[in-house]
């Protein structure tokens, strides 16, 4: 079952389960979308005029360079076991865009939370998806509508520390988001991004080992 509103969300977005991509009012006027259904897994692809792409919240740092330290970021925003209540089972990731935290579900009452940089507005999206691929170091190969968006981005690099998907990367279902490191840690807490959640190395290193293969991953706005 996918489950797309409103009908305009991220560009050259595949899809598996259920996804909800949200957008601001002044956008949705004036967005057009396609939407192609077949057997087996949606595929979706949409279009919008590219001078109305918000910006973020803050500047992200550019591709090959590191910015930040994850000792700056802020306390809240550190790794740290917290009460937190939730009838999924242990292992589940629950990503909360509005307050910029991700939970790692330990108990019924029982969490690890990290903080996270997401997507900017725009670029924020609800749903329930699986953990599809692990990597370490990954590599970056921007999307085709990410390069069209910013055309001086690197077709492709490799992966290392000025590498923007970090130290681990973890993919989620059929689509084109990832939870991840960042070459900038300044950006935690921020939303930045183009729909991805991204962690300091050092957590997204953590959560990377404690996260199975097909974990659910729930997001809410």
């Amino acid at each position: 079952m996918i489950e797309l509103w409103p009908p305009t969300g991220h560009d050259g977005l595949r899809c598996r389960g259920r996804l909800i991509v949200h957008r601001p009012a002044k956008l949705i006027a004036i967005a057009a979308a396609a939407l192609t259904f077949a057997v087996g897994p949606a595929a979706a692809q949409f279009f919008r005029p590219m001078e109305r792409i918000p910006e973020p919240t803050m500047r992200d740092a550019d591709p090959g360079q590191t910015r930040g330290t994850a000792e700056s970021v802020p306390y809240e925003f550190r790794k740290q076991p917290v009460f937190f209540r939730s009838q999924e089972p242990p292992g589940t990731i629950v990503v909360d865009t509005s307050e910029r935290f991700l939970y790692l579900i330990q108990s019924p009452t029982r969490a690890i939370r990290y903080g996270v940089g997401v997507g900017r507005d725009g670029f924020t999206w609800t749903g329930i998806l699986k953990v599809t691929r692990k990597a370490e170091w990954p590599d970056w190969t921007p999307p085709e509508e990410m390069i069209q968006r910013q055309p001086y981005l690197p077709r492709w690099m490799a992966g290392g520390p000025g590498n923007p998907m970090g130290a681990r990367a973890m993919y989620l279902g059929g689509t084109v988001y990832r939870i991840h490191g960042t070459n900038a840690p300044d950006t935690i807490g921020q939303a930045v991004s183009s729909g991805c959640f991204r962690l300091v190395n050092d957590d997204i290193a953590d959560l990377y080992e404690r996260v199975q293969l097909g974990a659910k991953v729930i997001v809410r706005h």
